[in-house]
């Protein structure tokens, strides 16, 4: 049908797709709409199920968030926004759900909405809602950007108290992250408080604005801030450890095996073996080499076990090089917690095999009731667990497969074992 409309009339079936488009993001919002309702349904059922099994009010709910992040396929830190989205729109917001059912405002621009007017009570959060979304035609045309401005506005004229409270909690919020970027780059983020960060970017702007060379102005901002931080040259390697998991035969023999750096992923050879022999070259940075193996079909690395307890620091790291980042099903946030899926006070052995790699909040969050996590490690394979929620839903998590045999390499306070230990893997 597309295809004859295009030969008769372009124009027309060019017109006719625009439609689909956007017919389909109206779909989207009405779904997003929908799944709201039904968040706040499974919260309501949950809760009055704990409170007729006698759980305390304060526990009731929990993991909850971590479920729903699951059943979309989402990280636990988003499950709590959903969660807290859908509770806000249903219970005291009825004008934004129907502008988003409606297809007037967007899923993330519904949630700018609820974000600004969180700090307002109950009535004040109602009347925000009428004066914002009870007039679709006032949403037309709103950017973003407009979006927020205008509910912060609001926001501020019902309660002007509440908006600056907000704002002082907010420096307690203050941190630095990193994330990979594509190219072997990373974006390392500070959430500042307003006058610091614009101090911040200001004083790396007048360093670019008096600094002239063949570098860009980008390039000397970014230079500016690594020297400013760790106290050298951009250009020098800095004495921090970095782990870097790669072939000897790309470290040592000219393989193009790529590498890989634990909470970062993947790095082509050819950079992987700069970094290593920028390490080894500069006399101020100290490295050693670890050899580690894999099963050679699965990539499954060897196992360790422990009497303790807790976790000894050598089995954690060989469990955060085995998992990388959170083992939790699309939970990419960095290890925090090395844990036992089946908890030691019910038999659960301190090994390689019952350990998982953890972030903070998802540790937390399988300690909820009816939360059961099972591991599998035999006859070589990947180390898999499977996540059973309290409604009884599935969720697997296997190991990323390892290199072939690999060099462990890192920053340490033994330079002169990297001769021996070159000489070692070159013999072997």
């Amino acid at each position: 049908m597309f295809e004859s409309a295009a030969v008769l009339d372009p124009i027309a079936y060019e017109a006719s797709l625009v439609e689909r488009i956007a017919e389909l993001e109206r779909w989207k919002s009405a779904a997003a709409a929908e799944q709201a309702r039904v968040t706040a349904d499974l919260d309501t059922a949950r809760r009055a199920r704990e409170a007729a099994e006698g759980v305390p009010a304060t526990k009731r709910g929990r993991g909850l968030a971590a479920e729903i992040a699951l059943a979309r396929h989402d990280s636990p830190n988003r499950g709590g926004r959903h969660l807290g989205f859908a509770r806000a729109l249903v219970h005291e917001m009825p004008f934004t759900l129907a502008a988003l059912e409606f297809g007037a405002l967007s899923e993330w621009r519904a949630t700018l909405i609820v974000r600004e007017s969180a700090c307002l009570s109950v009535e004040d959060r109602r009347t925000l809602d009428a004066r914002m979304c009870s007039d679709l035609s006032t949403l037309e045309g709103l950017g973003d950007k407009r979006i927020e401005a205008k509910a912060k506005t609001i926001a501020y004229e019902l309660d002007p108290q509440a908006v600056v409270d907000k704002a002082v909690r907010a420096r307690s919020e203050r941190t630095v992250t990193v994330r990979p970027a594509p190219d072997a780059m990373t974006y390392v983020t500070a959430l500042l408080p307003m006058a610091q960060g614009v101090s911040v970017y200001a004083a790396l702007k007048r360093e670019a604005d008096t600094t002239f060379d063949d570098r860009g102005r980008g390039q000397v901002m970014a230079d500016t801030l690594v020297e400013r931080v760790t106290g050298q040259p951009a250009d020098v390697p800095v004495p921090v450890a970095v782990n870097l998991v790669i072939t000897d035969e790309t470290l040592l023999g000219g393989g193009t095996t790529t590498a890989h750096i634990p909470g970062y992923g993947p790095v082509p050879a050819a950079i992987a073996c700069r970094l290593a022999s920028d390490a080894i070259a500069d006399e101020q940075s100290k490295a050693t080499l670890r050899r580690l193996y894999r099963h050679p079909d699965s990539g499954a690395l060897v196992a360790m076990e422990s009497r303790s307890r807790l976790f000894p620091k050598g089995l954690a790291t060989f469990i955060a090089f085995r998992d990388d980042t959170c083992r939790t099903p699309y939970c990419d946030a960095p290890i925090r917690h090395t844990d036992h899926a089946t908890p030691h006070v019910r038999g659960g052995p301190t090994a390689a095999g019952n350990g998982l790699g953890e972030c903070e909040a998802c540790n937390y969050a399988k300690e909820a009731p009816g939360w059961r996590v099972h591991t599998f490690d035999e006859n070589g394979q990947r180390h898999k667990a499977v996540y059973v929620t309290p409604t009884g839903a599935r969720h697997e998590s296997h190991a990323p497969p390892l290199l072939n045999d690999v060099v462990f390499f890192k920053a340490s306070d033994v330079e002169a074992m990297m001769a021996n230990q070159l000489a070692g893997l070159t013999a072997a």
